[in-house]
């Protein structure tokens, strides 16, 4: 691109600082840790906060090194290493947008430069703004969202290409509104899509290198993406109830999906989506 789009963290306070929310989400891994991951290094976007903060945490806990990527959430990014530090591991905190090419870039090379190698890449990090009516949707904010979402996961991945070897694994986060589609999120879900489409394609073109592409879809997650802007005030209160769970999701109860795929248990899977959303998609 010869531009990048600023981010649009002023339109509605997006990403959000998970410090500042309300309950909070529970990211703690649930169990001892089995090694799953020993001297392995992941790179993960969004690892400040929600899904990417429990990721982060539970691969840790399994024995990698993690750089954590985020955007400007400073004192939640310093959290996360934190906590990835007294599991015994090592982490880097990387500020910087995933929409720009060259930070995407810069990021793979100080991730190499500092950890050693890499060998997981969880593309994760996202934005999304509701609208109720497609007129609504700026040309800004539908270049913006398809820049981060989209744009991002590439950039990363071919910043990455050159320092994944066999074995090495990309998960990607798509969104179970790619499956059900939603009324208030045209732009994002359409995102969605093209990550689910993107995990499939690039996993027929990297099997044969003995890198294995999978994806996560999570239905409502307690994060600060959705009761910080990402969903109208007027329906955070009912996040997540409508799900035949009965309630929202916590990062926790994802992350293990991310592991999954990221370890040996899933050395049969490529181009696979899992679906921690409460039975949502299923009961649509």
């Amino acid at each position: 691109m010869s531009e990048v789009m600023e981010p649009m963290i002023h339109e509605d306070q997006l990403p959000g600082h998970e410090s500042e929310l309300e309950p909070k989400p529970d990211w703690k891994p649930r169990y001892p840790g089995s090694g799953r991951l020993e001297g392995k290094v992941a790179l993960i976007t969004g690892a400040d906060s929600g899904i990417g903060r429990a990721v982060a945490a539970l691969f840790a806990r399994e024995g990698a090194d993690i750089a954590i990527l985020y955007l400007c959430e400073h004192d939640d990014a310093a959290f996360s290493k934190e906590i990835v530090e007294k599991e015994g591991r090592r982490a880097i905190t990387i500020a910087g947008d995933i929409g720009d090419k060259s930070f995407c870039e810069r990021a793979v090379e100080q991730t190499v430069h500092e950890l050693g190698r890499l060998d997981i890449l969880v593309n994760n990090a996202g934005e999304q703004h509701p609208d109720k009516d497609i007129r609504d949707i700026t040309e800004e904010q539908l270049r913006r969202t398809f820049q981060t979402n989209i744009f991002g996961m590439f950039f990363l991945t071919q910043a990455a290409m050159p320092h994944l070897g066999q074995g090495a694994a990309i998960i990607n986060c798509t969104s179970e509104t790619m499956y059900k589609g939603s009324a208030d999120l045209l732009d994002y879900s359409a995102t969605k899509g093209a990550i689910t489409a993107f995990t499939r394609s690039l996993a027929k073109n990297l099997v044969k290198q003995g890198i294995r592409v999978n994806a996560v879809a999570p239905g409502p997650i307690w994060t600060p993406l959705n009761p910080m802007g990402g969903q109208p005030p007027e329906d955070v209160p009912e996040f997540g109830k409508s799900t035949p769970m009965g309630r929202p999701g916590q990062p926790n109860e994802v992350a293990p999906c991310f592991l999954f795929l990221a370890c040996e248990d899933s050395s049969y899977m490529a181009g696979q989506v899992l679906h921690p959303d409460g039975g949502d998609t299923t009961a649509s």
